[in-house]
């Protein structure tokens, strides 16, 4: 079913990471998420506006920018390499696919998409096609697609190098008298984007080089189905969602935080009461993830979520509503569509507690965003 003639928009938005966003670096990571929206909405072919495609797009231009932690601007690993994760998800069909440390890759999102499409195929032999690769058998799909590599060397950037020189060097050389842990902006994980096109259908994704220091190997929420990004339509086309999440990888995926945020809004679109947004937001983020980790012993568990919602409005109309949520100190989102210029922002919450998120309170910070207007 496509979308009324009214609505025949399309609409992205970005974000630019869950964490601590420095006021040194404010600007050009505002100046990044905006690039991202306006290449995203221009197309490459111009009719190809799919929301796939505009999803692919957005978060190829984040990966390309060293001041987000994907693509060339990826926190280091353990051993001084890069190691990319990336996701996407059709709300349409329910398709999904992602690829998981994977060092010499341009854009990892390419990819991603590329390995989403192909799952779509026949098999000449009837194998089940994959939705996830990892390593040197990812890089080996990256070439029979076509898709630029480049040498792993290339894609580590200076700033990224002298976080992980400050960062190795203390915990290869201990200072008891200066115990400190990775700083807050460190810490910054995973990028991505949501997206509605032109036929009222819905995609998500996300990409991340992790967190620094990371063990070589690791695969985070960005690589892992229902995790890292969600997208998902109801059969009459008429509600649905997608999300795209950040923060710390671990605690996401313990939770598989996407896919219950889907199901829970799910669940309250198929009820007959009004659907309320920021209340599935606040119970998710809270008795879905906070408190289920705080019983396990962390002491903060970090996420943020960028949510867009196909919702029916006044007289059966089917409208658009943004949202974001998170429970770090900041989050960068900047959103767009074919009408309305590219709007980005660096959200803070509001401390009782000075600069750092009280741990032993509620400390979910959501608002919506005026992507309808």
């Amino acid at each position: 079913m496509q979308a009324p003639m009214k609505d025949r928009r399309v609409y992205v938005a970005v974000h630019g990471g869950a964490g601590y966003h420095g006021i040194v670096s404010e600007q050009s990571v505002k100046n990044a998420l905006k690039r991202a929206c306006a290449r995203a909405l221009r197309g490459s072919p111009p009719d190809d506006s799919s929301a796939l495609s505009v999803v692919e797009r957005a978060i190829a231009v984040l990966e390309d920018d060293e001041y987000l932690n994907a693509g060339y601007g990826s926190n280091l690993t353990i051993d001084g390499t890069v190691e990319c994760d990336a996701a996407v998800m059709d709300g349409l069909s329910g398709d999904f696919g992602s690829v998981g440390a994977v060092p010499g890759l341009k854009n990892p999102i390419k990819l991603a998409s590329a390995l989403l499409r192909h799952s779509r195929e026949p098999d000449s032999v009837g194998r089940i096609r994959p939705m996830t690769l990892v390593a040197s058998g990812a890089c080996s799909f990256a070439s029979s697609q076509g898709i630029q590599t480049v040498a792993p060397n290339e894609m580590i950037s200076p700033r990224a190098t002298q976080e992980w020189e400050k960062w190795k060097s203390r915990l290869d050389h201990p200072d008891e008298s200066d115990p400190g842990s990775l700083p807050q902006d460190a810490m910054q994980d995973t990028v991505g984007a949501v997206a509605w096109d032109n036929e009222g259908n819905l995609a998500a994704g996300v990409s991340s080089g992790g967190l620094l220091l990371k063990y070589s190997g690791r695969i985070g929420e960005a690589a892992t189905f229902g995790a890292g990004c969600w997208a998902q339509q109801s059969r009459s086309e008429r509600s649905g969602m997608a999300c795209s999440i950040s923060g710390a990888g671990e605690h996401i995926m313990r939770r598989s935080l996407a896919r219950v945020l889907g199901e829970a809004l799910q669940s309250r679109q198929s009820d007959d009461s009004e659907l309320d947004t920021h209340n599935v937001l606040l119970q998710t983020l809270n008795r879905q993830f906070t408190e289920p980790l705080r019983q396990r012993g962390e002491r903060m568990p970090n996420a943020g979520v960028l949510l867009l919602t196909k919702e029916q409005g006044e007289d059966d109309e089917v409208v658009r509503k943004l949202w974001c949520a998170f429970t770090t100190e900041s989050m960068a989102v900047a959103y767009a569509s074919t009408t309305k210029p590219p709007k980005a922002s660096i959200l803070r919450r509001l401390s009782l507690t000075g600069s750092a998120v009280d741990a032993d309170r509620s400390s979910v910070f959501i608002t919506a965003l005026p992507i309808h207007q």
